[in-house]
């Protein structure tokens, strides 16, 4: 009974923190559904010259997902497809979930951002990549990233 009134609580919460209007400037409906490559990444062709492209909240790596199934997989498949500057592999954490917006793929009415931070060997300062799984968006390589090796 606790556990309720608690997920309750929080849901009120929640959607009282949620504006009615999406800060997201990134987001396509028409961007293709994502490719699988053999090794169980996506293929991504593009890369952003955006450099607000992942690294600010209202510009976010757009994943999307079908099924509740592929709610964090999508993002492992995203980031493993991803390297360093010069091909460096990447290790990262996912840190929080932050930042409300209205959604209609939720069915709690709104979304949240993944906050991930992303390492790799030589790197100065870790850096921080925001990825939205309730909306689509063309899928490309952030500005100081590549794509790894096959």
């Amino acid at each position: 009974m606790k556990k309720t009134v608690l997920f309750v609580a929080l849901l009120i919460v929640t959607a009282s923190c949620v504006s009615t209007k999406s800060t997201l400037k990134n987001v396509d409906n028409n961007a293709p559904i994502p490719v699988l490559s053999k090794d169980n990444t996506f293929v991504i062709t593009q890369f952003s010259t955006d450099k607000r492209y992942g690294y600010n909240k209202d510009y976010p790596i757009n994943i999307f997902f079908r099924t509740s199934k592929d709610e964090s997989i999508n993002q492992q498949r995203y980031l493993n497809a991803l390297a360093g500057p010069k091909g460096e592999k990447l290790t990262y954490t996912k840190l929080e979930s932050c930042c409300p917006f209205p959604s209609t793929k939720s069915d709690m009415g709104a979304g949240f951002l993944d906050v991930y931070e992303v390492k790799w060997e030589g790197q100065k300062k870790p850096v921080l990549l925001y990825l939205n799984i309730y909306e689509k968006g063309v899928l490309m390589v952030p500005v100081g990233f590549s794509l790894k090796k096959k």
